[in-house]
């Protein structure tokens, strides 16, 4: 057997229901939210309503970043950051899969430096700061909720790369099974079998 440490700063909330815990955990961190997603499926199955019930409990001020391709480009990510130095962001909310989640860590990073996004992802900068965010999963095969490390894609040069810092660990991941299940099957039917 091999020794290991292990440590994974991010606070999972999980079950059926644990929506409800939205508001507490980004009003921790502010009211001036960017929700971040992509092609709209959250707007077909529900979760976006649901999110947007949520924050608006504490009032939160929403501005949106729709549209997160698969495989992030960092065409997306400059949007992002943009909206957020221009909104004077204070937390940012990944609703969706691995891509928005990826994308959602690019954003935060570049929302705190004038260093181009590219330049970090690349490695050829560092930086160790980055706004607060937090991520509502809507699929079951990410793992980008519950870690620091993120894919960038640069449509231009054709490059594709992974990176991350200590300060993309997400604050909190709400991981309700019921928001997983496959989008032919109605949530509502699903929701009743668990």
């Amino acid at each position: 057997m091999d020794n290991f440490t292990f440590y994974n700063p991010v606070k999972l909330i999980f079950g059926k229901g644990q929506l409800e815990a939205l508001p507490n955990e980004v009003a921790a961190y502010g009211k001036k939210v960017l929700l971040v997603y992509g092609g709209g499926s959250i707007k077909r199955n529900g979760v976006y309503d649901e999110v947007m019930n949520q924050l608006s409990k504490i009032n939160a001020e929403v501005v949106e970043l729709a549209g997160v391709e698969p495989n992030p480009r960092v065409s997306t990510v400059r949007k992002g950051i943009e909206i957020c130095k221009n909104e004077d962001v204070e937390f940012v909310l990944a609703v969706g899969g691995g891509s928005t989640i990826d994308a959602t860590k690019a954003i935060v990073t570049g929302a705190k430096t004038d260093i181009d996004i590219w330049d970090i992802v690349t490695k050829k900068e560092k930086v160790n700061d980055a706004l607060p965010f937090g991520t509502v999963l809507t699929i079951a095969a990410t793992g980008s909720e519950m870690n620091a490390g993120s894919v960038i894609t640069n449509w231009e040069t054709h490059e594709k790369h992974g990176w991350g810092t200590p300060s993309t660990f997400p604050k909190f991941s709400i991981l309700d099974p019921t928001n997983t299940f496959p989008f032919h099957a109605t949530r509502q039917y699903m929701a009743a079998l668990i």
